[in-house]
This record gives structure tokens, C-alpha cells and sequence, in this order.
């Protein structure tokens, strides 16, 4: 009863964490906007349906462009959902994806293959390399005690440095007008999984076959149960046999991994050549996606198909309305905000642990004197 009713609690307080989040949205565009109910029409239902002469419709178009968004933030929720439920606040998967598109945009650039492979194998090298360069905070976190926070995060603009050099001097295509390499191989674009033009290649298949492995691996290895326990409770996990060091670089290292990965897919899947010069943001769109998902890799899907479609909302009220897409920002931070404050329905939770107390209690008592009545007869 106990955890049935914690588990309806987090998804009652998440629900009302959106909520509130909205209603802060909502107050600023009100504010801001001469047609506040266009901009909210747009951002709340646009995504999904389109109105016009021929009356009321599904988009299926802006859906399928939904799916194709999420891919690369499922790969960077599940990163973090592994390194945040060891308690390693690594920031460093944002510029896993910039590093994973870029070497597996070399990949497929440069490597020839003309077999059926030859995206897979860019994957996995992207994710190699992405996986290597997480040993770098990892072990300086168990080697040396460093803040795995503070070193992830300039981590992210050495790599965003080093990959614009490359770029810009090694490997840019001069005959383009802006700075790109030269157009991926066929063989190595990840093929489309619908017809048109929205993006949504066979990298969404592979997205949610990773939220399938990682939940596995998390929930039903002995590595993902010591990662947890590690994550709870490290003193006890040290005093217990566990190899704490070890579990803290492998969790970094399958965050690199995923990252990476997503990068890859990204690039191969969306574009015709690597032309990233910045940081993509998707590192930092998956730290929401797993506090939105409570570091539960199965409901990492689902936190990113929300964002996603706010994101999507927020581009068409922005087309439509003068309410700016900047918007999202502002409500990612209020979800953010309601979801770590610790206090916010605090006193409800408090509440109902009590009352779900008093009622085991209770039920243990009249156990109690049933089997007392049944002895003394």
C-alpha cells in the first residue's frame, strides 16, 4: 500500500509541477502578448491540430517532427538518469553530443563501406570516443577527489574548442559558403522511418531499444543495482564489498556512451553534413528530461515527447503570435524549479505517510488479536 501510494504521489506532484509551470508561461505571455489566447492555442494544442477553412485536423506532419525531436534527448535523459542515480552530477553530455556527431560525421565522410554497416559502425566509434573522453572527470572524481561538476562542465567548451578546430582547419569543405564538411556518404545517413520531410529516421527505433536496455541494465543487473545503492548511500556501499570507484567510472562512461550516441544519430539522421559550431543543447535538455522522468529510464520517453512538444509549441507560437520561442526556456526552468524544490507538497507527502502508517498499524493490531482469538480457541 505504502509504495502504491508513494508512486501515485510522485506522479500526482510531477502533474502539478507542469501545471504550475504552464500557469507561470501563461502569466508571462498575458503580460507580454496583445493576443495572448493565439499564443496559448498555438502552444498547447497547435503541435496536434491545425484549424483552418477546412475546419479542425491532425497534424501529422508536426508528430512525426515531435518524434524526430526526441531522439536525441532520450539518449542524453537516459545519460543522466545513469549518472545522476549514482549522485555524479556530470554535465559533460553536452559536449559528448557535439563530439558524437562530429566523429561520426567523419565517419561518414571519410570511410568508405558499401555495405549496410557503415552507419552503425560511425554509431558505435562516436560512442567510443565519447565514452573515452567521460574517463577524463571520472577518474579525476576517484583519483583525485575533483568535482565531477565543475570539471564536466569545462570539459564541454575544450570539447566545443577542439572539434571547432578541426573543423575550421582540417576537415571544413571550401566550396561551401559557411562552415561544414563535406557531404556524408549514403551509406552512412541513418534512412528515413516515415516519407517527408519531418526528420524521423530509424534513430527513434533505436532510442527506444536503448530505454529498453538501460532500464534493464539499471534494474536488474548486479552493475545497475550497485550504481543505485552507490547513489544512496556510498559509505554503506563502500562498507558492503561494493567497488565504489569502479561503479562511479562506468556510470560516467555509459553517460558518455548514450551521449554520444545521440549525437551521432542526430547528425547522420537529420543532416547532410556536420555543421554544428556550437554547443547543440541537448546535454542540458536531457538533465530536465530525467528530473521530469525521476531518473527512471522507462519514463524517459515520455518526459521527452512533453518537451518536445512544448518545443514545437512554442516554434509555432512564435510564427504565429509575438510571443518570442524563448518562452520554453522560461517554462523548462519553472518545471525545473518546482521538480528540485524538496519543500514544494512536502507537508501532502508528509500527510500521507502518516496516514498510511496508522492504517498498516491498524491492520497489523486486528492481525494480532485474530490470531490471538484463534489460539485461545
Amino acid at each position: 500500500m505504502r509504495n502504491r501510494r508513494m508512486v501515485l504521489f510522485g506522479i500526482f506532484r510531477g502533474a502539478a509541477a507542469i501545471f504550475l509551470a504552464l500557469a507561470v508561461g501563461a502569466i508571462f505571455i498575458f503580460l507580454s502578448s496583445k493576443e495572448p489566447w493565439k499564443a496559448l492555442q498555438y502552444l498547447l494544442i497547435g503541435p496536434f491540430i491545425t484549424t483552418g477553412g477546412s475546419g479542425i485536423a491532425f497534424n501529422t506532419q508536426n508528430f512525426y517532427q515531435i518524434l524526430a525531436a526526441m531522439i536525441p534527448t532520450i539518449f542524453t535523459g537516459l545519460a543522466v538518469c545513469v549518472m545522476f542515480a549514482a549522485n555524479e552530477f556530470n554535465l559533460a553530455g553536452e559536449g559528448c553530443v557535439l563530439v558524437g556527431g562530429f566523429v561520426g560525421g567523419l565517419i561518414g565522410v571519410y570511410l568508405n563501406m558499401n555495405s549496410g554497416f557503415h552507419a552503425v559502425i560511425a554509431v558505435l566509434v562516436a560512442a567510443i570516443v565519447t565514452g573515452l573522453i567521460m574517463l577524463i572527470p571520472s577518474l579525476l572524481k576517484v583519483k583525485l577527489g575533483a568535482s565531477e561538476m565543475v570539471t564536466s562542465l569545462m570539459l564541454n567548451f575544450v570539447m566545443l574548442y577542439v572539434v571547432l578546430h578541426f573543423l575550421n582547419f582540417n576537415f571544413a569543405d571550401r566550396t561551401k559558403g559557411a562552415t561544414m564538411t563535406k557531404a556524408f556518404q549514403e551509406t552512412a545517413k541513418i534512412p528515413p522511418l516515415v516519407p517527408g520531410n519531418s526528420k524521423l529516421s530509424w534513430g527513434f527505433v533505436v532510442a527506444l531499444v536503448a530505454v529498453v536496455i538501460v532500464s534493464f541494465f539499471m534494474y536488474r543487473t548486479r552493475w545497475g543495482y550497485s550504481i543505485r545503492m552507490i547513489g544512496i548511500n556510498k559509505s554503506f556501499s563502500l562498507y558492503s564489498g561494493m567497488k565504489v570507484g569502479s561503479m562511479i567510472v562506468l556510470s560516467q562512461v555509459i553517460g558518455g556512451v548514450l551521449s554520444g550516441m545521440g549525437g551521432s544519430i542526430e547528425v547522420l539522421g537529420r543532416y547532410n553534413n556536420y555543421l554544428w559550431r556550437d554547443l547543440p543543447g541537448y546535454g542540458w535538455v536531457g538533465i530536465t528530461v530525467a528530473i521530469l522522468a525521476k531518473n527512471n529510464p522507462l519514463g524517459v520517453p515520455f518526459a521527452a515527447f512533453f518537451l518536445a512538444y512544448l518545443n514545437k509549441g512554442c516554434s509555432l507560437m512564435s510564427t504565429h503570435s509575438d510571443v518570442p520561442s524563448e518562452m520554453i526556456d522560461i517554462i523548462q526552468a519553472a518545471i525545473f524549479l518546482f521538480f528540485a524544490a524538496e519543500q514544494f507538497l512536502a507537508g501532502t507527502r508528509q500527510k500521507l505517510v502518516i496516514k498510511t502508517t496508522h492504517e498498516e498499524l491498524e491492520q497489523l493490531e486486528k492481525a494480532r488479536l485474530a490470531e490471538g482469538g484463534s489460539n485461545n480457541a
